[in-house]
Formats: structure tokens, sequence, C-alpha cells
């Protein structure tokens, strides 16, 4: 009854508030204008024949994660198809460099209830498996309507959304009932779905544990790395605003201590890069060059920033010490598994709470360093150059845990095929 009342309310409020909104995202440059027509369901391509999965993400995160799961499906399936949803322009774009042969990329469509109904009588999707906790009420319902098997893989329900949600649990209730199995990324996140009214749970692991390499144009990384040649490096990946001053204002005293000092930052959104370096240099007077004019690296350049989409894997590739942003400021922080996965010495801040299970699967295996603080990063990047022996520990404790943690990607293929027979 309450998913009938939403999809009521939404039809009602598009011509108005929801057209209103569609046409500032539009002029902020959040919609793909070529491809406007996927988010209104007018799909750019026919349905492929035979059997389809749909994987949903709501952005870059979720639909790298797919990468692997997505690999090892078509492996298995030589006559499957795999479609994968996201609603940002980045995804997207990442999307188009990194899918195989037989999966392809379609903007999910806004929410409402006719373009729900148009997209699943066009794809006809035997599965659907729907990554993390972005729930879409008018397209679930349908898709439960349809009687497709809907499962939600790496389902993640942190503190704030549960207490939230018990809340509204009337409402909750109605969205869990429209899945089929509900895959928890820990124990915890599965008791919690539980407990919000989902009936059929499992806890088979972070699927994000298990991610395939990175891509590397070894072309570019070769030219990298003889920039990089005879200098110390070390890598800032990811980083939000304000965490680039709050490093920047140190990078030359660390300098002193480690002469020919090279740092490279990766920002998390590529479009900041020019105001990350105009505030480097105007405020710390360090030389910084910017990926994105095609700027070199001169021995006498202090910072280089890589405000790119796709070339991260080249940098995972080549500098053995990363430090992970959005860990110090409170934004919860980013993916810190991929560079262990590279045999990389991975460093942390404090606001680590958008990884809490894996943050302490990964402390009792020693293969993370948490600082509290810029201080406590600046003092252990410099001892970690300045100590070959204790940098090479902590690479490989790095690696043994992250190549550990990838057995989950046989458990959700397992899960998976039961519903593809």
């Amino acid at each position: 009854m309450l998913l009938k009342f939403y999809k009521a309310v939404l039809t009602m409020m598009y011509p108005l508030a929801l057209n209103r909104y569609i046409e500032k995202r539009k002029k902020n440059g959040k919609e793909d204008l070529n491809r406007f027509n996927e988010r209104i369901s007018k799909a750019s391509m026919p349905r492929p024949k035979g059997k389809l999965i749909w994987m949903h993400g709501a952005s870059v995160g979720e639909a790298v994660s797919m990468l692997p799961l997505i690999t090892k499906l078509l492996e298995i399936y030589p006559d499957l198809h795999i479609m994968v949803t996201t609603g940002t322009v980045t995804s997207a774009e990442v999307m188009a460099k990194r899918l195989p042969d037989r999966a392809f990329h379609q903007y999910f469509p806004l929410e409402h209830p006719l373009y729900a109904a148009r997209f699943i009588r066009h794809w006809k999707p035997d599965l659907v498996l729907w990554f993390e906790s972005e729930f879409w009420p008018a397209m679930l319902s349908t898709i439960k309507r349809r009687n497709i098997p809907l499962i939600l893989v790496n389902g993640r329900v942190s503190n704030k959304s549960f207490r939230r949600w018990q809340q509204f649990e009337f409402a909750i209730r109605q969205i869990l009932d429209c899945f089929t199995l509900c895959l928890g990324q820990s124990d915890e996140d599965t008791r919690r779905l539980q407990v919000l009214g989902a009936k059929k749970t499992a806890s088979l692991g972070n699927l994000k544990y298990a991610g395939l390499p990175l891509p590397v144009d070894e072309a570019k990384k070769a030219k990298l790395q003889a920039w990089f040649e005879g200098r110390p490096v070390w890598l800032v990946s990811s980083t939000h605003d304000d965490e680039e001053a709050k490093i920047g204002r140190f990078l030359k005293d660390l300098a002193k201590k480690v002469p020919n000092l090279l740092t490279v930052i990766v920002p998390r959104h590529p479009h900041r890069g020019i105001e990350i370096q105009e505030k480097l240099k105007n405020d710390y007077g360090l030389n910084v060059a910017l990926r994105s004019k095609d700027e070199e690296i001169t021995p006498s350049t202090d910072v280089y920033i890589a405000d790119t989409i796709g070339e991260l894997g080249i940098f995972y590739e080549l500098i053995n010490i990363v430090f992970i942003g959005g860990s110090l400021i409170p934004h919860g922080g980013q993916n810190f598994m991929e560079p262990s996965r590279y045999k990389d010495a991975t460093i942390v801040g404090p606001h680590m709470f958008n990884f809490t299970d894996a943050m302490n699967r990964a402390r009792n295996a020693n293969a993370v360093i948490e600082v509290n603080d810029v201080l406590e990063l600046i003092d252990k990047v410099q001892e970690l150059l300045s100590y070959p022996e204790l940098l090479e520990e902590k690479r490989n404790l790095a690696y043994n845990w992250a190549t550990s943690e990838a057995k989950v990607l046989d458990g959700i293929v397992d899960t998976v095929k039961e519903y593809l027979k």
C-alpha cells in the first residue's frame, strides 16, 4: 500500500518539482546530454539475445566492485550478457574503459513508475544484482511485480542508516520485501538487514575485497617511471577538499628530511585539479605540475597532481607508499584495499567509518597503517622512506591480507549460479 502511494506521489510531482530538478542537473553538467534518453528509459540499443544479468550500482565505487564478478560470470557462461547501470557521468566514463566484451553500460532511469516499467519491459533481465544500499522503490517494486530474481549484493547498513530506517520500519520492510536474497557486506550488515525486515539473508563478505587490477597504460607508465627515477615518491590517493591543503602545509618540512621528495596527488574528483594546484602554489610556495595540462615532472617539481580518470592503477604500480584520502576529514575514507593488492604500504587517517568491517580485518592482520592526524602522517611517510626494511615488511603484510580476502568472489558466483538455472 505504501509503495502504491509513493508511486502516485511521484507521478503527480514529476511535471513540477522533478522536472526542475532534472533541468538543474543538466545545467550543472551532472547529466550526459548525449545519452539523456537513457535516463527516461529510452534505450540506446536493443536487448541482446539470450540470458541477461542486470547489475546496478550508484556510482564509481559500486560499479568498479562489480568488475571481478562480471569477468568471472562471462567466463562461466559464454552466451551471457551483462548490463551495468549507474547514475553518474564519471561512472559511465569509467565503465566505458573497463567493461569487457558482452558487458555494456546504460544510465539508470530517473525514479518514476513509467520509466521503471518501460525499462524492465525493454531489457527483460533474467536476474538483477543490486549493489550496496541505494534503494529506488519504484524500480524495485516493478522488478518484484515481474517476478524477476533480485539479489542485494554487498548490502551495507551504516549506523546512521540503521537508526533512521528503524524510525520508518514500515517503509524499509516493504522495500526489502522486493529482494529475493540480501547479501550483507559483513555479519553486522546482515544482522541489521534481518532486523529491518529482509526475509532471506546471507553473509559472504565484501566483494570489494576481490577487485580486479586497475587498468594500466604501459606507455604512460614508462614515461612516468622515467620522471620518478631516482626520487623518493609517495602517493596521496582519492583526496577530498581540504585534505590537500592539510598535507601541503607540511611538504616543505618533509622534503628537508627526505631530500628530492616528490608527492603525487590523485584527487577523488579530477575537476578540482586546478583549484588544488593554485592552493598549493599560492599558500605554500610549492612547485606543482598538473597532469591534465600535460605539464612534465622536472627535478624542481614538488607535487604532481594527476587530475585524470582511469589512471590510478599506474600510480599504484609505480609507488610503494600510499595514503588514502577521505580519511583525514569525516568523509569515511575511500577504498584502501586496492593499493594493498598492489603490494603498497597503505596508510589511512582516523575517519574510515565507511569501511569498518574491512578495517577490523586489516587491523587483525596488521595490514594497514593508521594515523590520527596529518602530523602523524608526515612522520610515518618519513619513517617508511628512511627505512627500506620496514617499508618492505608493511608492503608484504598489506599484500598477503588483500589476496587472502579475495575468496568472497567464489561464494557470490556460486549464489548467482543458483538463480541462472
